[in-house]
């Protein structure tokens, strides 16, 4: 069996920091076709974004269809003398292996393609089904020209995928606790309180915003948007800044704006969640204060992969490695498991978060190689 720490020593090299492909890709691609894979290679562009490169590579016709997905690219390491060991280094130091993308998440692509080889070569070189790779380099930047567009083009030419395993770091403090089965939504806006401009020693002549502005935020604040799910922890919304541009300390400003994100769960869709929060706006504002609410496209919707026999395979083969019985979550931020469930079930499992984006991230030697076994037993379970 390849080794998947040598496996992902070659990535972490790879300074791909976002959206440089940095030879993460070239590296793969050779890899996976030396395989068998059929690889394809392609850049995305859209107006006022970068050019992004990405991986697509398919062994394999027939059904089922699992595919692997995941990103190279990585957020920037910040100051390198702060790190024990250089970022791109990918150095090992008792038993752990340090470097940027080690758990986010070069290290789970290693383990994939390291198990997925083992499958391949175990059984002549040839899948039952298909096995594929989808791999962006866009997943740490806009999500523009990364997945959305690769999983359409893929769609476009004919693949259809029946499951998915996507590596994102979802354990929480030991490998094996915790398995991603949905996300929650994201929705940005802006709150906008239009007043009157005026000198402070004669408010009367004035129209405050920011009395308006503290009002609705007060409001939006101190009710939960709802109590959660089955499936669930509540909504929230929270406020992230607070913009007037005043610089002056003597001046009534015309207007204030505050900036909130709201990750919501399977109690909304968009046009529910608007009309609640511009219902419980209005109600605070009355009939003097002037608002509006500006929102935000959003691509970041929310989803819950049903219980099934793959859910119970991925399951099963966790606990029969780790010996542990994952948590099925669906906490967290957004991944690009966002775009893949509208073509496939998906389900995230790779390895523990901690040190993700962290100065000296970093994976001990020990839970890549149980990351391959996981990857290696989901592989046969799938196949069986």
């Amino acid at each position: 069996m390849p080794d998947p720490v040598a496996v992902a020593r070659d990535l972490i090299r790879c300074p791909s920091v976002t959206p440089v492909e940095g030879g993460a890709l070239a590296f793969l691609e050779k890899t996976l076709k030396a395989a068998g894979f059929a690889v394809h290679r392609m850049t995305f562009s859209e107006p006022g974004t970068a050019d992004v490169e990405n991986l697509y590579a398919r062994i394999g016709t027939g059904t089922p269809h699992l595919m692997f997905a995941g990103h190279t690219d990585v957020v920037p390491p910040g100051d390198p003398t702060a790190w024990s060991h250089a970022p791109f280094a990918g150095d090992i130091a008792d038993g752990v292996l340090y470097g940027r993308g080690a758990v986010d998440m070069k290290g789970a692509i290693a383990c994939k393609l390291t198990a997925a080889l083992d499958h391949l070569a175990a059984r002549g070189g040839k899948p039952k089904g298909s096995i594929s790779f989808l791999i962006t380099g866009d997943e740490e930047g806009v999500a523009v020209n990364g997945s959305p567009k690769l999983l359409k083009w893929a769609a476009a030419r004919g693949e259809r995928f029946d499951h998915c395993v996507l590596g994102e770091p979802g354990n929480v403090t030991e490998l094996g606790d915790t398995i991603k089965i949905g996300r929650r939504g994201s929705q940005n806006g802006v709150l906008v309180v239009a007043g009157k401009q005026g000198h402070v020693a004669y408010p009367h002549r004035a129209d405050n915003p920011v009395r308006g502005l503290v009002k609705i935020m007060s409001a939006l604040m101190g009710e939960p948007l709802d109590q959660g799910s089955a499936q669930f922890d509540p909504s929230n919304l929270e406020f992230t800044s607070i913009d007037i541009g005043n610089p002056t300390v003597n001046l009534i400003p015309g207007e204030a704006r505050a900036r909130f994100n709201i990750r919501f769960n399977d109690c909304h869709n968009y046009a529910s969640l608007k009309a609640l929060v511009e219902q419980r706006a209005g109600k605070a504002a009355g009939e003097k204060v002037r608002w509006t609410i500006d929102w935000e496209p959003s691509n970041a919707d929310v989803f819950v992969t049903k219980p099934s026999a793959f859910t119970e395979a991925v399951i099963d083969a966790v606990a029969e490695v780790t010996g542990k019985k994952p948590k099925l979550s669906t906490s967290g931020g957004t991944s690009d498991a966002r775009f893949i469930k509208d073509y496939c079930p998906v389900v995230e499992f790779g390895l523990v978060g901690t040190t993700m984006h962290a100065t000296d991230e970093r994976v001990p030697v020990a839970d890549l190689q149980m990351l391959t076994a996981v990857y290696r037993k989901i592989l046969d379970k799938y196949f069986g």
